[in-house]
């Protein structure tokens, strides 16, 4: 693994440990074994750096959940999006610095340009990897409404229901309680 690498794997650890805020570059440079120079020559910038870890530390943790909790074979679209918030919902105690160092990166970007691009540019992969995993379709096969629909729906409860727990996990809602609630939405609609 090259320095390039340490670096994001370190910077990862550190945002578990200590959260995006309050992580130093020294703090990276300990936590990968690499040196100060190298974070400005890999990344640009610490910033850049937390930037880059952040991104791919909620596409590490939605990996896990979706490989810990797959799709079960031919689930229907709405068994699919009650496994993926069980499976979510699940995972968030033992995740709960992840999940905290997130919606710190989310306030951040209304300071930084650069970390809304790449939230934005990795909104827009979720979006269609949450799409395809909840109709159970290849991403390539999903026609752009879907990813426009479906997938801004998951990418509006996953930050939901995310802080929710954070702020109040025994009232957090089930993924039982989601699927029932957008029902009641259906039924209700004229």
């Amino acid at each position: 693994m090259g320095h390039k690498e340490q670096l994001l794997e370190g910077a990862k650890r550190c945002l578990a440990e200590k959260g995006y805020a309050r992580t130093t570059a020294r703090d990276i440079v300990a936590a990968s074994g690499t040196n100060l120079a190298s974070i400005g020559y890999h990344y640009g910038s610490k910033e850049a750096l937390l930037n880059a870890a952040m991104v791919a530390v909620v596409a590490d943790f939605t990996d896990q959940v979706l490989s810990s909790h797959p799709r079960p074979e031919r689930a229907t679209p709405t068994e699919a999006f009650e496994t993926f918030f069980a499976g979510l919902l699940a995972s968030f105690p033992n995740a709960r610095e992840a999940l905290n160092s997130s919606i710190e990166a989310y306030n951040g970007a209304a300071h930084s340009p650069e970390l809304r691009a790449q939230l934005a540019e990795a909104h827009e992969q979720a979006r269609r990897g949450l799409a395809a995993e909840i109709l159970g379709v290849p991403e390539e096969e999903l026609e752009e409404r879907q990813v426009r629909t479906l997938g801004s729906l998951m990418m509006a409860l996953y930050p939901g229901v995310m802080v929710q727990f954070l702020v109040d996990p025994d009232r957090a809602p089930t993924a039982e309680e989601l699927v029932e609630g957008v029902r009641t939405l259906c039924r209700n609609s004229s």
